[in-house]
């Protein structure tokens, strides 16, 4: 009877364990000899039986070979820098305007490039700026340094066919697609990895519920990009060898389309290798084929190796492999389980070790989204070259994906000793079948009991300075799963995973204290993601975009935007809110703040935003016995009025930072008062209890 899957290699003989010793030493002894030993050294092992364990370890001793060999970049010279380049990514948003990296006479940089630039990879560019920064690595590409650039031009188009292939096809998706908002941007993830468009929040949700994959274009988009092409060419791709003829010219464009991710080369170069096989007729087996693209990948980029992405799409390909190959009931169904499975308990270890944290439920989450993504993007490919009301099917399926990425992303999320559990109950129960049933139990039971305990405790009541970097974002619990939440940080990201870390699902109170990035960036992504009562805010005559932006958010989702004045107060549970501040209009924004007295049922904490010398001046000494330092203890208060505020414990929000943030008078005036003082960029998120001592 044929076996329903293939069977494994049989034992390797000791003469080819030697070898393959022998040869992993030479590349560990002599770097340089490496490449051309290991390359060598693929046929030999390959026609010595199936080639999986050795090409397992020459996978590996590649990889620890190159990134030996991976030498320090130097910095870029001093003095003004000016030149043509060809663009190595296309231009992206960030905080403070347009950047990208490009490949310039002296190495690859970093540009911070004038507001309004645009660009695309692959383009001539001619720029002019001052270098600002020391060599470093983005998106795992390592460049010379920062370069803030005056002037910039782009020159002409991209010299090479196949990247302006590339662009074309990208561009075209893209047109088809706009706006890119909602659906339509995932779709546009899923079809060429574009996720501009796709809010930071919603990406951070698919991560935490297991389906970001799904954006980083792998081999499921390959093998459907391929199918395409041969059904377009139609008569022309008749024929084995025709079509991987037409496949190998084909896939470079698609590459290119996608820009060079870790995922598309390790799905491209598999598919490459596929292709050749069948080209000369060699049949290929799915870990030789693996293999061999890595070994490949990685001597031409040594780079590749530390790259997260790289690092996921490569295990996760193995897990699927192994997937497959599990003995599972029959069915479609089960299959797809197996598949998933494989995939997520290989990348398991790479998320805990990468993000912390690994959703305990993704391949529940993925085994929904599977078929969805598929039907969407397929739908979506057709309309892009055809109906456009495909298009729209499409984009609406990609939206399904993106509800269940938000609802998902609340599921319970394991670490190490989640994981350990896991993995000593599967390997006890392998060993030891008549126990399987206590074993699952107990494992079972282990890690329930862990994932109870992934969401913090708070001090209730009582108020945490999240660290959120360089900014300010308080959030208070009064007991009875009621939460008011005083500035958001300037990380959207970052302050939605704080809130789930201490499961606050919704916000009886959100106040804005100020207008700056650095209080109000964070608050706009959580309007339409979590339950807000009210918001409050006293910002004018001020405005800056990020302020805008929540306005207009809170417009369209309908929450109510009141401006309080001095005196009013707001019950939270045990806690009571009280408005000292603003008492006028002032010039400044920083003193324009919303100061809040919280008085819990045996202490109380002033939260004093970034006022600062004027506004101190007209506020008094208002007394608390717990303080948030203003401004991130800039230089910008007054010594008296700190003191005045006579609190026992005093605590800085603050991150990383070119200001001098906090300043060294302020630390030495608490120190010496005998005030107790924490700083988040220090000791993290900061928990102050307002009742007992």
């Amino acid at each position: 009877m044929t076996p329903e899957h293939p069977a494994l290699p049989p034992p390797v003989s000791r003469p080819w364990v030697v070898a393959a010793a022998v040869v992993f030493a030479v590349a560990l002894l002599v770097p340089q000899w490496a490449p051309t030993v290991l390359l060598m050294a693929i046929p030999v092992l390959w026609m010595s039986f199936k080639g999986r364990a050795l090409l397992a370890g020459l996978v590996a001793v590649t990889a620890v070979v190159s990134s030996l060999a991976a030498t320090p970049l130097e910095p870029l010279p001093d003095g003004r820098f000016a030149g043509l380049g060809v663009m190595a990514t296309d231009t992206m948003d960030g905080r403070f305007g347009p950047y990208a990296l490009i490949a310039m006479e002296a190495g690859l940089v970093l540009a911070n490039l004038p507001p309004g630039s645009v660009a695309f990879q692959g383009e001539v560019v001619h720029l002019d700026g001052l270098p600002v920064g020391d060599p470093g690595s983005l998106r795992g590409r390592r460049h010379r340094g920062a370069i803030r650039v005056d002037e910039f031009e782009v020159i002409a188009d991209p010299t090479s066919p196949i990247m302006a292939a590339g662009n074309a096809m990208r561009e075209r998706v893209v047109a088809r697609l706009a706006p890119l908002e909602g659906g339509r941007a995932l779709l546009a993830g899923f079809l060429v990895g574009d996720t501009r468009g796709v809010d930071e929040i919603d990406q951070e949700a698919m991560r935490r519920a297991g389906l970001s994959h799904f954006t980083a274009v792998s081999g499921s988009n390959v093998a459907l990009y391929l199918t395409l092409i041969f059904v377009v060419l139609g008569p022309i791709g008749v024929g084995p060898r025709r079509r991987a003829v037409l496949g190998l010219l084909a896939l470079p464009v698609f590459v290119a389309a996608t820009r060079f991710e870790p995922s598309v080369l390790r799905a491209a170069a598999m598919a490459a290798l596929g292709l050749g096989g069948r080209l000369i007729g060699l049949a290929m087996e799915a870990w030789q084929i693996l293999s061999v693209a890595v070994i490949g990948l990685v001597l031409l980029d040594p780079t590749l190796v530390t790259n997260v992405g790289f690092q996921l799409s490569v295990i996760a390909t193995a897990g699927v492999i192994v997937g497959a190959r599990w003995p599972v009931p029959r069915g479609p169904l089960a299959r797809a389980l197996a598949v998933t499975a494989g995939a997520q308990v290989a990348v398991a270890p790479l998320l805990v070790v990468h993000f912390g944290l690994v959703p305990l439920l993704s391949p529940l989450a993925n085994l929904v989204a599977a078929p969805v993504v598929a039907s969407s993007t397929v739908l979506g490919a057709i309309g892009i070259v055809g109906p456009g009301e495909l298009v729209t099917v499409g984009a609406w399926l990609a939206g399904l994906v993106l509800g269940l990425a938000r609802l998902a992303s609340g599921w319970p999320q394991i670490g190490w000793l989640g994981l350990g559990a896991i993995v000593a109950s599967a390997a006890l129960c392998l060993r030891l079948p008549r126990l399987r049933g206590g074993l699952a139990l107990g494992a079972a039971i282990v890690v329930a009991s862990l994932v109870v305990g992934v969401t913090e405790p708070l001090p209730t009541p009582g108020a945490v300075v999240l660290d959120v970097g360089q900014g300010d974002s308080i959030l208070l619990s009064g007991g009875g799963g009621r939460f008011a939440l005083v500035d958001g940080g300037p990380d959207p990201v970052r302050i939605f995973e704080k809130l789930s870390r201490y499961g606050v699902r919704q916000l009886d109170l959100v106040v804005l204290t100020h207008v700056h990035a650095d209080h109000a960036t964070g608050l706009a992504a959580l309007v339409g993601r979590m339950p807000i009562g009210r918001v409050w805010a006293a910002t004018e005559p001020h405005r800056t975009s990020s302020s805008d932006e929540l306005f207009e958010s809170l417009q369209l989702g309908n929450v109510a935007l009141e401006r309080p004045e001095v005196g009013d107060q707001f019950a939270l549970g045990e806690l009571s809110l009280t408005v000292e501040g603003p008492l006028r209009r002032y010039a400044s924004p920083n003193d324009q703040s919303i100061v809040l007295m919280v008085r819990g049922p045996s202490r109380t904490m002033l939260l004093s935003g970034d006022i600062e010398t004027v506004a101190q001046a007209e506020l008094g000494h208002l007394r608390a016995d717990v303080l948030k330092v203003p401004h991130q203890g800039a230089a910008t208060s007054e010594p008296g009025w700190l003191e005045g505020v006579g609190s026992d414990l005093a605590v800085v929000s603050v991150g990383p930072n070119d200001f001098g943030h906090p300043a060294a008078w302020v630390i030495d005036l608490f120190e010496s008062n005998g005030t107790i003082l924490f700083r988040t960029d220090q000791d993290g998120d900061v928990m102050v209890p307002l009742s007992g001592d």
